[in-house]
């Protein structure tokens, strides 16, 4: 293998592991405050995608105003499942609250079904990100390079927020003890809530980079990239947003080079993830980043 083609290589498995990120954040960041999975998650991502492909194919809106709606729509929809399928059930044992995430999944992927039909669609993806860039002998897509950036600015946008502002210091005090927090003036309702819109909105910005990277959307199809965001979130340390960044890099550069290097094994790409996973469970159960937390009684 030349070394243009194992920068090709590189550069999809950067720019693949860079949407896992982002979508992992989220499953961390919920996981971190309520010690649960939000397995609505992978099917917001998608919401997102029809979101755009409607606004931009079927009312003609500008890209450029559609994918900041597409944001505010998509936080908007992980509020909405969080008030609905969450907050009821906050009393209730983690099995009742596992069974309505799992119901929030099949709903939205039925209801999308229904609406919108099974057919796949064509994501729209503007020319300016379908442009190549010329590297030695080997061609790029500009956006192969604009996805990792977006991750990182996402990311210091994140952290800014956790670190240094008040709502950050009361998804802190939160994601450490609800009744604590609450005594301590923390509104908790509206600290989660936020946490689930935020959550879904980096979900949105990583679908509509998805959508324009592998331009078919489905109403399924936020199966298996959810799963392997779980994945990255529990092999990083799910609860650590750190953690949930290292494990989509190294789930996303690792499905590339196992294509690149092992293309026989090509057909078990999707099957590396949960290798991967069992690895990490036997060797490191807390994940690379993670801190064994004591269950509360």
């Amino acid at each position: 293998m030349t070394f243009d083609i194992f920068l090709q290589h590189l550069t999809n498995g950067i720019s693949l592991g860079s949407l896992y990120a982002l979508i992992a954040i989220g499953y961390t960041m919920v996981y971190g405050i309520l010690r649960l999975i939000n397995f609505a998650h992978g099917d917001i991502f998608m919401m997102a995608t029809y979101f755009g492909f409607f606004g931009v194919m079927t009312f003609g809106i500008p890209w450029y105003i559609v994918f900041p709606l597409v944001l505010v729509l998509t936080a908007l929809l992980g509020m909405g499942v969080e008030a609905t399928a969450y907050r009821p059930l906050r009393d209730a044992p983690k099995i009742s609250i596992l069974i309505s995430a799992i119901g929030a999944s099949f709903l939205l992927e039925n209801l999308t079904t229904v609406l919108f039909g099974g057919v796949p669609k064509p994501f729209p993806t503007p020319e300016v990100f379908t442009d190549v860039v010329q590297v030695g002998t080997v061609s790029i897509q500009k956006l192969t390079f604009y996805i990792p950036v977006v991750t990182g600015i996402c990311l210091a946008g994140l952290l800014y927020l956790i670190n240094r502002t008040k709502t950050g210091m009361a998804m802190r005090a939160v994601s450490r003890d609800h009744e604590t927090a609450r005594v301590m003036g923390v509104n908790v309702d509206r600290t989660i809530s936020l946490t689930f819109g935020i959550g879904s909105l980096l979900a949105a910005v990583g679908g509509i980079m998805w959508g324009m990277k592998f331009p078919q959307i489905a109403p399924l199809m936020g199966v298996m990239p959810g799963l392997k965001c779980f994945i990255a979130a529990v092999i990083g340390g799910i609860g650590n947003i750190g953690g949930a960044v290292v494990g989509g890099f190294i789930l996303g550069i690792g499905e590339i080079m196992l294509v690149a290097f092992l293309p026989t094994l090509t057909g078990y790409r999707d099957a590396f993830a949960f290798v991967l996973l069992i690895v990490i469970l036997l060797y490191k159960p807390t994940g690379i980043m993670g801190e064994k937390i004591a269950e509360k009684v």
